[in-house]
């Protein structure tokens, strides 16, 4: 594989940083959260955004991938929603009785999934497919998806009426699960006063093409053999913990080193670092943990959880003979 230069970094950061100022344009709050999504999209994997309602997922996610000159479909999912309505189906011509297809709103390279907890299983299932192997099959016909393809959902906490928790497998598919709580005091009084005017809208920064590239360059940003050890470690000590029942898995491993590579572009290195994987373990591990009944219901344990997996698993680095 082609070693990466200074100046492809070098480019990468500033692409990226202008994605982060025209977000910065319409959304008002911690951009922790664009920072996440854009690990995400380098590391060619899926976001779910988690909050209560009326805390702007749907105004961050919509102008996140504005900027990226992409194709876009939203779908909005309720209960009565079916897998063909995300997927697409075949219907009938009645002018020559022959059968055509009619894709559906999945055949975009953004798909904005919102509110996913709302429809049932079967409905989110639907996903599972595309999410992981960028292909639907509908009737028995397979279908590439557009390249690239990156899913934005959201979904509010499932203590709320009207919800279903997601499968464990498709949970399993999205790389990072980004908490949103309420904004700051300070962030909020700002949207009060801008509340009312014509909102700007963010520039379209990239392409297809240009997200395609920097997938390939986060693709390619070196990783030293210890931090393969130190991120099976943190994935191990979820998996032997006395409050876990099942924990990460090895696709959690790969997902934590793709989005630790990824965090090394958008802070212009060229190489991962351990504070690249300390940074995306919490939104990368903890949503794939399933707890103990007695924490099952509460999403804090996981993120502690986590956090103690970072304390207690230290880094070492190996002495390499001379």
């Amino acid at each position: 594989m082609q070693a990466l230069d200074v100046t492809e970094i070098e480019v990468a950061r500033e692409r990226l940083a202008e994605v982060r100022r025209q977000v910065s344009r319409v959304y008002i709050g911690d951009m922790a959260a664009v920072d996440l999504m854009v690990v995400a999209l380098l590391a060619r994997g899926h976001v779910l955004l988690e909050g209560v309602p009326g805390i702007a997922k749907t105004t961050l996610v919509k102008a996140f991938a504005v900027t990226l000159g992409c194709t876009i479909r939203r779908v909005q999912f309720t209960p009565d929603l079916l897998p063909a309505d995300i997927t697409g189906t075949y219907v009938l011509n009645p002018k020559d009785g022959t059968f055509s297809l009619r894709p559906g709103p999945i055949f975009a390279n953004v798909l904005l999934a919102d509110e996913i907890n709302r429809a049932p299983a079967k409905t989110q299932s639907a996903l599972l497919e595309a999410m992981q192997e960028r292909q639907v099959t509908i009737e028995g016909d397979r279908f590439e998806l557009p390249d690239p393809f990156f899913v934005l959902a959201t979904q509010n906490p499932i203590d709320l009426e009207g919800t279903y928790p997601l499968p464990e497998a498709q949970i399993d598919r999205f790389l990072v699960r980004v908490n949103m709580g309420y904004p700051s005091e300070r962030d909020e009084v700002h949207m009060l006063r801008t509340h009312g005017i014509i909102a700007p809208e963010p520039f379209v920064v990239l392409s297809g093409a240009d997200v395609l590239q920097l997938q390939s360059i986060a693709a390619r940003v070196h990783v030293e053999d210890d931090l393969f050890d130190y991120a099976v470690a943190l994935s191990g000590f979820t998996r032997a913990h006395a409050r876990v029942l099942l924990g990460a898995s090895p696709r959690a491993s790969l997902g934590l080193l793709r989005a630790a590579k990824s965090h090394a572009v958008l802070a212009g290195r060229p190489f991962v670092t351990p504070d690249d994987v300390r940074f995306v373990a919490s939104p990368v591990l903890a949503h794939r943990l399933i707890m103990i009944p007695e924490l099952e219901g509460d999403p804090r344990a996981r993120t502690a959880l986590v956090e103690e997996a970072l304390v207690k698993v230290s880094y070492r680095r190996a002495v390499r003979p001379a």
